[in-house]
């Protein structure tokens, strides 16, 4: 482990490589899981408000996933994340001309319509943050879904960290992230 201010990153992060590769996973993680993405408190409230505008864009059972549910949903841990739809893709996804599930928040904040970019936990995949009074548990969630972005990844020798390099930034800070890559560069030392 290693631990950058209040987050404890695990190795993984730093030593396995990862690019998704949505040609090949179709964004699988926007459809597969237990549950919707995960919420922070403070992006509730964002979703609320930027739901009027993304809704163009998502499909019609996503919409009435989101009309019939709410905006966001309380699962069975008791997190706050997004609804589904039948249980099974987030409501707030759509097709692309490729097959490709994607983000329609994502959508509009690139069509520069809202300045909410996704949810954090979305943009961080493939990792996932446990909070704890004293620190975050940074980890890679590994899954079968992802073996293209392992493979692609190893091609292109990309570890996660770099990979989720604008997620972090937007999550720590970029003075987090600097201090992160010189501790990965101490550490490639002591190998």
């Amino acid at each position: 482990m290693l631990q950058i201010d209040r987050a404890l990153l695990s190795l993984d992060i730093l030593e396995k490589k990862f690019v998704c590769d949505l040609g090949a996973c179709k964004g699988a993680c926007c459809v597969e899981g237990d549950s919707g993405a995960p919420l922070e408190e403070e992006e509730i409230a964002l979703i609320e408000e930027v739901y009027p505008v993304v809704k163009k864009y998502m499909t019609k059972k996503g919409i009435k996933a989101v009309e019939k549910q709410g905006s966001w949903v309380i699962d069975a841990d008791k997190d706050k994340v997004t609804p589904l739809v039948n249980n099974n893709e987030c409501a707030y996804t759509f097709i692309d001309k490729q097959g490709v599930i994607k983000c329609a928040i994502e959508k509009a904040y690139f069509n520069g319509e809202i300045k909410f970019r996704k949810p954090i936990s979305c943009h961080l995949y493939p990792i996932r943050i446990t909070k704890y009074q004293d620190f975050d548990a940074v980890n890679y969630q590994k899954n079968n879904l992802c073996i293209p972005a392992r493979i692609c990844g190893e091609k292109l020798g990309v570890e996660i960290y770099k990979f989720v390099k604008e997620p972090l930034i937007r999550k720590y800070g970029e003075d987090w992230y600097k201090m992160l890559e010189i501790a990965v560069e101490e550490l490639n030392k002591k190998k």
